[in-house]
């Protein structure tokens, strides 16, 4: 054994800061990347938001535009490109407020917890007497329901509190009482119960409604008519007005209130036709509006702080240079798919084309990775509706004039069948694969089965009614 000198060459992939900070900022949803901003201004010093005044001087209207701040060669601003959209129907607010953002502006919903707290404190009770339905309250799920049974809720509250699953029984038998109807319910059947008993008594189907969900809720759930009547000794009118009315019932009680912090999406795209072609905008208002400060620039250039201040302005440039890639990245590909996609946009989901990440990688010279990094959690707002990019992207089946027909569109077949069908006489998978085959679709039972459980829709023999 000897030590000895050798060369090597190899080749290694380096990522530079900013090659990382642009691939970590093209990923974040707009969201995402305010807050990344709202970080960056407050750790950098050299950053500022391109609406605010220079200090000392004040910058002429569309002088000194920063990240998110471009103009179209004729000098017009595209940003009212979503404003348009928001204009759509006859009800949307003309004038007014410049502020006033539609998609922002919701009225705040009170939380189930505190619509029921607001009720206990219309009733005299005794100290305890309200605590203990406070404590129920705050035990429900987000759907209404109280998940635990009352001997296991007592079990786990701590013993100086003394409490029993009978004083406790008491307190959700005052809780149930509370609206909504059918609020601090055990079981789906409990909480039909609660809301068939606050109907009148004399309303038709009521009585056999409750006998159903007391004891024959799942015969009913799985649509077995026939037993159900046996058992009942009801006829088809009774059992399909008692039907009509469990159907008209809430099964989620909570359904309608606030459950926390609400999650807002920001389009980053905006679809409108022009001169009969659907073209892509950058939602302008959802770029940050950033730029370096002249002040700290110029002392910079005078020499004076450099040692300082030279790593904070180059971090300043490259943020303000990659931010604008971003969206410039993410423009170029929502242009390409929306050229693709031109039949959607004109007739919806059943015209649909097959599209891959490669099909657009290869036409705008990007790679696959920075195509799925530029469409996951980006959305696009146009007149049929808000999508993510991704939602563009599916697979192709073969039609019979040779040519393709994307898993969309076909989603889109099998809905329309299955909402057009007669529910007395259901459409199965084999007869809407039948269907779509007469369409020049060819597609297999399975993977009718397949696409219709993915829409959540529920098998032929569960869509059967009476």
């Amino acid at each position: 054994m000897k030590q000895a000198l050798q060369l090597k060459v190899s080749q290694q992939l380096t990522l530079t800061p900013q090659l990382q900070q642009s691939i970590k900022l093209l990923q974040l949803s707009t969201l995402d990347l305010q807050a990344e901003v709202d970080r960056f201004l407050l750790d950098n010093p050299l950053l500022e938001r391109g609406d605010e005044p220079h200090d000392g001087e004040a910058a002429p209207d569309g002088a000194d535009h920063g990240a998110g701040e471009t103009q179209d060669a004729d000098g017009r601003d595209d940003g009212a490109g979503v404003g348009e959209l928001l204009d759509w129907g006859a009800g949307g607010r003309q004038g007014g407020d410049d502020d006033y953002d539609p998609m922002l502006n919701v009225p705040s919903q009170p939380s189930l917890r505190e619509h029921l707290l607001a009720q206990l404190g219309e009733i005299a009770l005794s100290d305890r007497d309200r605590a203990v339905a406070s404590l129920l309250i705050e035990e429900l799920d987000d759907d209404g329901y109280l998940p635990l049974d009352l001997d296991e809720l007592a079990g786990n509250l701590p013993l100086e509190l003394q409490l029993d699953s009978d004083e406790l029984a008491v307190g959700l038998k005052l809780l149930q009482q509370f609206d909504p109807a059918g609020v601090g319910a055990r079981s789906l059947a409990e909480s039909l119960q609660l809301q068939l008993l606050r109907r009148p008594a004399d309303e038709p189907g009521r009585a056999l409604a409750l006998d159903i969900a007391r004891e024959h809720l799942e015969l009913l759930g799985a649509r077995d008519y026939a037993k159900l009547k046996k058992l009942l000794g009801c006829h088809d009118a009774a059992l399909r007005q008692a039907q009509a009315l469990i159907s008209r019932l809430n099964p989620y009680p909570a359904s309608g209130y606030g459950h926390g912090d609400i999650h807002y999406v920001i389009p980053d795209i905006a679809v409108r036709k022009l001169r009969g072609r659907w073209v892509a905008e950058l939602n302008r208002s959802a770029m940050p509006r950033l730029r370096v400060n002249r002040l700290y620039e110029r002392l910079l250039a005078d020499k004076r702080g450099a040692g300082e201040l030279a790593g904070p302005l180059q971090e300043a440039r490259w943020l303000v240079k990659n931010i604008q890639q971003r969206f410039d990245t993410i423009l170029k590909v929502a242009e390409a798919i929306v050229e693709r996609q031109q039949s959607f946009f004109e007739h919806g989901e059943v015209a649909m084309r097959p599209l891959i990440l490669r099909d657009i990688a290869d036409e705008i010279g990007l790679h696959e990775s920075t195509v799925s990094r530029s469409t996951s959690q980006k959305y696009l707002l146009c007149p049929r509706g808000l999508f993510e990019l991704k939602y563009f992207f599916g697979s192709s089946l073969e039609t019979d004039g040779g040519g393709e027909c994307s898993a969309t569109a076909i989603k889109a077949h099998i809905r329309g069948m299955i909402d057009g069908e007669d529910s007395a006489k259901p459409l199965s998978d084999s007869a809407i694969a039948d269907a779509l085959a007469r369409r020049g679709i060819q597609v297999a039972r399975r993977t009718v089965a397949k696409y219709r459980e993915a829409m959540q829709i529920p098998a032929v023999n569960l869509r059967k009614a009476l």
